[in-house]
């Protein structure tokens, strides 16, 4: 599956139809600038659609992470905690992965042409 976008500047990404993989955009990283902290979510924390699950602080402002789906967390990507960089990485930036529990709330989210689009009207 395509890679889908949050008007909060999330994307997700799903694996195996039911694993939701999260973390946030370039425009994100951009926007929060040199990061100093990452507060991860715990393993088997049960999160719903739009609420916040991690939270990246950054020398400038700190921001909350909203997950697009409702589910449970079973990873979390703790390399963060000592190498904010990865966020970057397209393959390592990732945050945490949720099973999801209804696949229907990603019929919400914006293609990459469409979050293009509203980053620019946004920005």
């Amino acid at each position: 599956m395509d890679i889908k976008y949050t008007k909060d500047h999330e994307w997700i990404k799903i694996e195996d139809g039911t694993v939701a993989v999260i973390g946030i955009t370039d425009y994100a990283q951009h926007a929060l600038g040199d990061l100093v902290f990452i507060e991860l979510p715990k393993l088997g924390a049960q999160y719903k659609k739009g609420a916040y699950f991690a939270v990246v602080e950054s020398v400038k402002t700190a921001a909350e992470v909203y997950t697009p789906v409702t589910g449970e967390v079973v990873a979390v990507n703790t390399a963060l905690e000592s190498d904010y960089d990865l966020l970057k990485s397209d393959a390592d930036g990732w945050i945490a992965k949720f099973k999801m529990t209804d696949a229907a709330e990603l019929a919400g989210l914006m293609d990459e042409a469409t979050y293009r689009d509203y980053v620019k009207t946004a920005g």
